[in-house]
């Protein structure tokens, strides 16, 4: 066999396992993204759609949910379902807190996982009060930053501290990316790599100088 073929994810404690992962988007709604002000919209919703692609080339579940999609509050952002087409919507009756909805709780433990990946609009209220409840549940929480959105950077920065306080993880899609890929001696490192420039466009060119590079140095 190949190195590919006979490659494992490293077993790593202070790592997150993606057999064991849950993402959960919540409230990615159009309404809510106008009140959004510490990130940039187009970075919050590729990153979020970064997200919802990495778990599809993995297989790694998807539950979303929105808060009153009927309302001001706005439709799910549709790039999330048509990029993993494998999630599982969750309605709610008007909880904002996701983990108040029994629905929602009872679909997170169908899963049988004990680690939830979490991002949502607004952070300091649709990330954060499922997040804590999660981790007095018992499950390992992380929270990703920048696929969340906030109606100011003063909100997203306390909300950080208390999470941080709580025992969630606060992470980036960057890093979610790299630490569910975990090693380039892989059959997707194509796919990863595009997922990599959607997080951080710059890569992009760091891609594009190195197959550029390759193509001089082959004399083409």
């Amino acid at each position: 066999m190949s190195t590919i073929e006979n490659y494992k994810t490293p077993s790593s404690p202070g790592m997150f396992d993606a057999s064991d992962a849950v993402l959960v988007l919540l409230d990615h709604q159009s309404g809510l993204f106008q009140t959004v002000k510490d990130v940039p919209l187009a970075e919050l919703r590729a990153n979020v759609t970064a997200l919802a692609k990495l778990a599809a080339l993995l297989d790694i579940p998807v539950v979303t949910s929105a808060s009153v999609p009927d309302g001001p509050n706005g439709p799910l952002m549709p790039e999330i379902h048509q990029a993993a087409p494998h999630a599982t919507f969750v309605p709610r009756t008007g909880e904002i807190n996701a983990w108040d909805n029994p629905l929602f709780v009872k679909t997170i433990e169908g899963l049988g996982r004990k680690t939830l990946i979490i991002a949502g609009v607004w952070t300091s209220v649709c990330v954060a009060f499922p997040a804590l409840d999660a981790k007095a549940a018992g499950y390992k929480v992380y929270t990703v930053l920048d696929a969340s959105g906030d109606p100011s950077e003063f909100a997203s920065r306390i909300t950080m501290a208390r999470l941080a306080q709580a025992g969630v993880i606060p992470t980036s899609t960057n890093a979610v990316i790299c630490e569910v890929q975990r090693h380039w001696n892989r059959p997707i490192n194509a796919e990863m790599a595009a997922l990599y420039v959607m997080a951080a466009p710059n890569y992009g060119a760091v891609i594009e100088s190195y197959i550029k590079a390759q193509q001089v140095a082959a004399g083409k």
